[in-house]
Parts: C-alpha cells; sequence; structure tokens
C-alpha cells in the first residue's frame, strides 16, 4: 500500500491515462488497480466519476489554456506574445488535445469544456493580433484560421522538426499580422 493519495494525485494520473488510453479508461477500478490503492482511496477524494471527470476536464482547461496564457504573458516582454505562443503550442505533445476532443463527441459536459477552451483560445490569439495593430474584424478571421491551423496539427499524428516548426510558426506570424 502506498502513502495516502491526494485528490490531485488522483488528478494527476487520470491526466496520464487519459492522454495514453484514452477516456474509456477513466474508471476507478482500473485507475486504483494501477495506482495500487483500493477504489474507496478514490472515493475518500470524489463523490461519485462524474465528479472525478469534471474535475479532469477542470484540470485540462488550466493545463491547456490558462497556463500557457500565463506563461505567455509573463514572457511577453522578452518577444511577440504570438509568436511565443505559436512556437509553444506547435512544439507541445498532442496527446491529451485528441483524447479530450474524442471524449467530446459522446459525453456532453467534454463538449462544453472543449467548446469553452476553443472559445477561450480564439478570443486570447485575437487580443494579441488586435494588440498588433490588425483590425478587429481582420484579428477575429485571422485568429480563428490560426486556430483552425492548430488543431489541424494537433489532432494529426505528424511532428514538426524544430525547423518546420520555426517556418511554420514565421508563416503563420507573416499571415495574422501583415
Amino acid at each position: 500500500m502506498v502513502d495516502q493519495l491526494s485528490a490531485e494525485d488522483w488528478l494527476k494520473h487520470g491526466m496520464k491515462t487519459l492522454a495514453e488510453e484514452g477516456f474509456t479508461a477513466l474508471r476507478v477500478v482500473p485507475l486504483a488497480k494501477a495506482m495500487g490503492v483500493s477504489r474507496g482511496s478514490f472515493y475518500w477524494h470524489f463523490a461519485d466519476i462524474e465528479a472525478f471527470h469534471a474535475d479532469i476536464l477542470k484540470l485540462w482547461r488550466d493545463i491547456a489554456a490558462e497556463r500557457i496564457i500565463a506563461d505567455v504573458e509573463a514572457a511577453a516582454a522578452k518577444g511577440n506574445p504570438l509568436e511565443l505562443l505559436l512556437l509553444r503550442v506547435f512544439g507541445e505533445q498532442r496527446g491529451l488535445e485528441n483524447a479530450v476532443r474524442r471524449w467530446a463527441v459522446v459525453n456532453a459536459a467534454a463538449r462544453i469544456a472543449v467548446q469553452g477552451i476553443d472559445k477561450r483560445r480564439v478570443s486570447y490569439v485575437e487580443g494579441l493580433i488586435r494588440d498588433a495593430g490588425v483590425a478587429p474584424d481582420d484579428a477575429r478571421m485571422r485568429a480563428q484560421i490560426l486556430y483552425w491551423t492548430y488543431l489541424g496539427f494537433a489532432l494529426s499524428d505528424r511532428p514538426l522538426s524544430s525547423a518546420q516548426q520555426r517556418c511554420v510558426v514565421q508563416e503563420m506570424l507573416r499571415m495574422a499580422l501583415t
């Protein structure tokens, strides 16, 4: 038996499981077994599997949007914030993004979470483009196009080399800001 697990331990393991095995693996007994504890440990922290799923989706939003935005904002003095954002998101692992989007196809709560994060991300990118001097209507359209480009990449199985990533980001910046 391991030391008592916290809710954060469960959520961390749940996120890893989601990214590696998909949403169908987010079940109490297999998670508990993988963590070497009884399912009672799970129920100590979560009322039921739906509460766990809700916390997983909340954590995903924090990791996949809010922390990235905070990091970009913190580093904005060192460079173009849109470039920093694009370099980051086109260089990250995409397993979690894919898993949550597959989950959203069959689960209303996941679908609502995905719709919310999509709106948040597009709004943030739109603001960055507007801040660079692009007219609001153009900024909105360009932000949506950049986001669709990101989603296409995120859902693909083809990673970019560092050189490809730099070229893609530079071309996207040119299209978005000129």
